[in-house]
């Protein structure tokens, strides 16, 4: 008898999503591309989502719905950040919607969406674009394998 895997710790998880604000307005799909893969709890996905999709098997399909908190949190003013316009010297223009590159605390990359300019004064939106939206994955699971992390080899 063939053991059903399902989604869960120590799987490796291939599925088609789509991502779709309350409205309908698709954010992002792999419906008719390649599908998404992920080893479970590699952070690579939502906790709300891959906890949503917990015992699913290939063949399943599911529609989820997530609230902002657990998506991509709520919106946070104080992630709004003002700078001098003279810190953006490089750029020729700056306009609303720009999204630019900023090196975070870590020396990562973290990107910024100019939200306005004014004068002398640019205000720049670190909050993730889908912040404080309410949000339904719609999801089919591919396949589902088994996986283990390489064990680590001990020398004598």
């Amino acid at each position: 008898m063939t053991e059903i895997l399902r989604a869960g710790p120590e799987t490796r998880v291939t599925l088609h999503f789509a991502v779709r604000l309350m409205d309908g307005t698709e954010m992002d799909s792999t419906f008719g591309g390649e599908p998404a893969a992920f080893v479970w709890g590699d952070e690579s996905l939502l906790p709300g989502f891959e906890s949503s999709i917990r015992g699913l098997k290939a063949g399943d399909k599911r529609s989820v719905f997530l609230e902002a908190k657990k998506a991509f949190g709520e919106y946070n003013e104080e992630n709004v950040q003002h700078f001098t316009r003279d810190t953006f010297i490089q750029y020729d223009t700056l306009e609303s919607g720009m999204v630019l590159s900023f090196a975070d605390a870590a020396g990562g990359e973290l990107p910024g969406v100019i939200s306005r300019v004014e004068d002398d004064w640019v205000y720049v939106d670190f909050n993730h674009p889908l912040a404080g939206r309410d949000l339904t994955f719609e999801v089919e699971i591919i396949a589902v394998e088994r996986y283990a992390p390489e064990q680590p080899v001990t020398l004598n």
